[in-house]
């Protein structure tokens, strides 16, 4: 079954990091997405780029509105995604609290109802 983890945590830039940190959250996630690719389960990753240069598209009365930023004012951000394919929640959860992130930040478990891959759909029965 696919989860997504995603990632949430405080806005910060590498500065308001320091060098130091950065290396070091760097190096924390190298070793949790090698972890994660030794066991077999995972299915991609994404850092995401800074919520500052987000911009979110909504579609109002038949016309799209392009918004720059993120949609939501919030003091947080997602910073980034790993899908992963495990036997169930349990394992999911157990993933996630690997993640370095959940030390200063929430890490969403989310299953995927339906991926694309191969040129094809696949959907989830989660009866």
């Amino acid at each position: 079954m696919r989860y997504a983890l995603l990632l949430h945590y405080p806005e910060m830039t590498a500065d308001d990091l320091g060098p130091e940190a950065l290396a070091e959250g760097m190096r924390e996630f190298d070793e949790y997405a090698k972890a994660l690719d030794a066991a077999g389960v995972l299915v991609s990753a994404e850092v995401l780029q800074p919520s500052t240069l987000t911009t979110t598209v909504r579609a109002i009365d038949g016309s799209l509105r392009v918004q720059d930023g993120p949609f939501a004012d919030t003091k947080e951000q997602l910073g980034g995604t790993f899908v992963i394919d495990v036997a169930d929640l349990d394992a999911a959860i157990e993933w996630a609290g690997k993640a370095p992130s959940v030390s200063w930040g929430a890490v969403e478990v989310r299953p995927s109802g339906t991926y694309f891959a191969n040129g094809r759909w696949t959907q989830f029965d989660y009866r």
